[in-house]
């Protein structure tokens, strides 16, 4: 299976980030690349000025749209404030790039229809400082990387190893012909993921907050996971079930190196 039109994707090479704090941000961050910031034609006030100003302290070039294009280019009518910037996020990728590259991923993590904002962030950021090779972040069914997920990773989004492609479905054919095994994290199915023996290439699938794993990605799934629990609680919040499963990889590469 092939991602179509993955090259050309500005998706794939930035992070849009809107509003005027936001933006204002990002263009006084220096440890951040800010591609270039649109402006409404109805943009207008001090605060646009002072982002006016930043951009030319930044050398980053400014450009003027129209209200309606903003909100389209923003995705979010309500909270653009007639501002957006596009922040360079440089581990981001295609995942089709990823899989070709003379050294793919080992490891990643693959969302499938998680909705909630604060989630993606905090699963990002958990991957990130587990060193995880790479998170599957679907153009479509999951929550757009905007401000609400750059708020909830801390600001580590920016810079972490985002890899996408147009669904959920489609990754998962793409991650099994290239010959990664798929593993499924469920509730309370599977074996115990402290006791799986893992492939070398593998997959993680992380199924949305009400819905779990979808249909046409479980179709592809190795095997199932699951998180023992000895106490009275049905299921973890995604984002938390995430965070143990990357830390135990953490465990697994110290034993590992330490034979």
């Amino acid at each position: 299976m092939h991602e179509a039109n993955s090259a050309v994707s500005p998706k794939d090479r930035f992070l849009t980030v809107y509003g005027r704090k936001p933006v204002l941000e990002a263009l006084d961050d220096p440890s951040l690349e800010v591609d270039k910031v649109i402006l409404a034609d109805t943009a207008r006030g001090p605060a646009v000025g002072e982002i006016q100003r930043a951009a030319k302290a930044a050398g980053v070039r400014v450009q003027r749209a129209s209200a309606h294009r903003v909100k389209v280019l923003a995705g979010n009518g309500k909270q653009d404030q007639g501002v957006l910037a596009d922040v360079v996020a440089p581990r981001m990728r295609p995942l089709s790039a990823a899989l070709a590259a003379p050294e793919p991923p080992r490891r990643v993590l693959l969302l499938d229809g998680i909705t909630t904002p604060a989630n993606v962030g905090m699963i990002l950021r958990t991957a990130t400082a587990a060193g995880i090779d790479g998170v599957v972040v679907p153009r479509r069914g999951v929550a757009t990387l905007d401000p609400l997920v750059v708020k909830a990773s801390a600001g580590v989004a920016f810079r972490a190893p985002v890899l996408r492609c147009a669904s959920a479905p489609e990754a998962a054919g793409m991650l099994a012909g290239a010959g990664y095994g798929l593993y499924a994290l469920g509730a309370d199915t599977g074996e115990p993921v402290f006791e799986a023996e893992l492939p070398a290439r593998v997959a993680f699938v992380l199924g949305g907050e009400t819905a779990g794993v979808g249909p046409e990605v479980a179709e592809l799934v190795t095997g199932w996971l699951s998180i023992p629990m000895p106490g009275d609680v049905e299921s973890l919040n995604v984002s938390a079930a995430a965070a143990v499963l990357c830390f135990d990889l953490v465990r697994r590469e110290r034993a590992r190196r330490a034979r």
